[in-house]
């Protein structure tokens, strides 16, 4: 008798050791699945946070004409903003690239003046073609702040133009960054959504090569 109530306790020992041990085997599995999905939500809700803010900071000129049908899907403010300023780049990054061609001292300068020439050359037909078939009114000439952009080029002499350069097109190439991104993915008109698709393309390349120059300070790039 004495044997077997020894005999028991041991058991009922073992087998409350075994329930401790099944609990925080559970229990671990438990936390370790919350900090899994933890890991994976907290990125997510990042991300959400920061495509919010970054579509709040975007600033676009609506010309108050609202969103209107087309054959090509609807066509919004955002958009007709969109067409106007890829035209607007080209009418004067175009002589910017010439410039660049003519007056660059470098393989590197002449290269950029090259990729700027052609990528708006592209670009401005594009544009162009987009205003035509969607009805939206172009500029034909640059803005008073791009005049006085090109005006410095003008007036840059020696080592001061590839500096003067590089620096304006490639502050002027960042700021539009945000804004073909918006556009790309909020625009339901496909032939917008096409020109966003190239022009994104084409300045990524053109702040590549104006990088490449050397003459971008990056410590003042976003300064101004």
């Amino acid at each position: 008798m004495v044997r077997n109530s020894a005999v028991s306790r041991i058991a009922a020992r073992s087998a409350g050791s075994a329930v401790s041990g099944r609990t925080i085997a559970t229990g671990l599995v438990v936390c370790a699945l919350v900090a899994t999905l933890a890991a994976l939500l907290l990125p997510v809700q990042l991300f959400g946070e920061s495509a919010a803010a970054a579509t709040n900071t975007v600033a676009y000129d609506d010309d108050g004409g609202g969103t209107v049908n087309t054959r090509y899907g609807p066509l919004t403010p955002l958009d007709r903003d969109f067409v106007r300023k890829v035209r607007l780049a080209g009418l004067w990054e175009l002589p910017a690239g010439r410039q660049a061609q003519e007056r660059g001292t470098t393989a590197a300068m002449r290269t950029a003046g090259n990729h700027l020439v052609a990528g708006h050359t592209e670009l401005d037909r594009r544009a162009v073609e987009a205003g035509r078939a969607l009805r939206i009114s172009l500029a034909n000439q640059p803005s008073p702040q791009q005049q006085s952009w090109l005006a410095q080029m003008n007036a840059a002499q020696g080592d001061d133009f590839p500096r003067v350069f590089a620096e304006l097109l490639r502050r002027a190439h960042g700021k539009v960054f945000g804004l073909i991104a918006l556009v790309r993915d909020q625009t339901r008109n496909s032939m917008v959504r096409a020109l966003a698709t190239r022009t994104n393309a084409v300045v990524l390349d053109h702040i590549t090569v104006l990088e490449k120059t050397g003459q971008v300070d990056f410590t003042t790039l976003h300064n101004s």
